[in-house]
């Protein structure tokens, strides 16, 4: 029966990712020994699919990485930041070229310090963020973002007049004009605009509640929240990428604040998607969809 193999992750704070592997002493390689990350299709903003291995037999998106010996019982692969991975979760895999199918790779040691409140150069073009996980099955996988630019949410604060957002441009200069937008799911509604407070690449945003309040229908209604920086630069999604935690909607948890609206009160708060974006969910009496 072949060994679990496990995994170490050790993260450096330009985005790249060194995996050292422990398995028995005297494991032989050859040229083609590789550790393979395989792209699975992602969930929606319900959940469904969520940290499953729904997809680890696909091999439309791979990438391949050398694994070489890195001491007794170890070998490492290095994925730089300089490689793209793709927006996406991505299976971990070890092809050790012996004319086994790959082996899931289970989850040892992560090391993600550098990741803790990393703060790259605000000119940078385009953002990758590599963060390890364990799947529900217990399986080692990765969460990728590519983003350029990118909106960095920061400090938020939820009050009765509204979502105050504080947060960082990457890869783009705020211009005259620059605003942040709340953009409902539902179809047929007009963005809400609000101005942004500008200092360098820092911005600054309050969403008014009323405004949201005064659009609900029925049932909970998610509005996204974007960043227009420029008139030639396309709108950025808000979101919180750069730290340790890959699946911030169970662990960064916010406040929903009552607000009347006609003849009912309603509830409006803050909340991070499963892509780590942010966003507002407004919702109505309990037991009215």
């Amino acid at each position: 029966m072949p060994v679990d193999l496990k995994a170490d992750c050790i993260a450096d704070s330009a985005g790249g990712l060194t995996f050292d592997l422990n398995v028995p002493q005297g494991t032989g390689t050859t040229w083609s020994a590789a550790l393979v990350l395989r792209l699975r299709a992602g969930a929606d903003d319900t959940g469904a699919a969520e940290g499953t291995d729904a997809d680890e037999g696909t091999d439309a998106d791979e990438v391949r990485l050398p694994l070489g010996p890195n001491g007794p019982g170890r070998l490492r692969a290095v994925l730089p930041s300089t490689v793209a991975l793709a927006e996406g979760r991505w299976h971990a895999f070890a092809d050790l070229g012996d004319g086994v199918d790959p082996r899931r790779l289970l989850p040892g040691v992560n090391d993600l310090r550098s990741l803790v409140d990393r703060r790259p150069l605000a000119g940078i073009g385009r953002l990758g963020v590599r963060i390890p996980y364990a799947t529900k099955l217990g399986n080692l996988a990765l969460r990728s973002w590519l983003r350029g630019p990118h909106a960095e949410a920061g400090d938020i604060l939820v009050a009765p007049e509204g979502l105050t957002v504080t947060g960082r441009l990457y890869g783009a200069s705020p211009t005259a004009g620059a605003h942040a937008e709340a953009r409902a799911r539902r179809a047929g509604l007009d963005p809400v605009a609000v101005p942004l407070t500008v200092d360098g690449p820092d911005f600054r945003f309050t969403l008014p509640f009323e405004e949201l309040a005064a659009r609900w229908r029925h049932g909970s209604e998610p509005w996204d929240l974007w960043l227009c920086p420029a008139v030639e630069v396309p709108p950025v999604r808000i979101a919180r990428l750069l730290d340790d935690v890959p699946e911030k909607k169970q662990v960064f948890s916010y406040p929903a604040l009552s607000v009347s609206a006609a003849d009912r009160e309603l509830r409006i708060g803050p909340y991070y998607t499963l892509d780590n974006d942010l966003a507002v969910r407004v919702s109505g009496p309990a037991g009215e969809e």
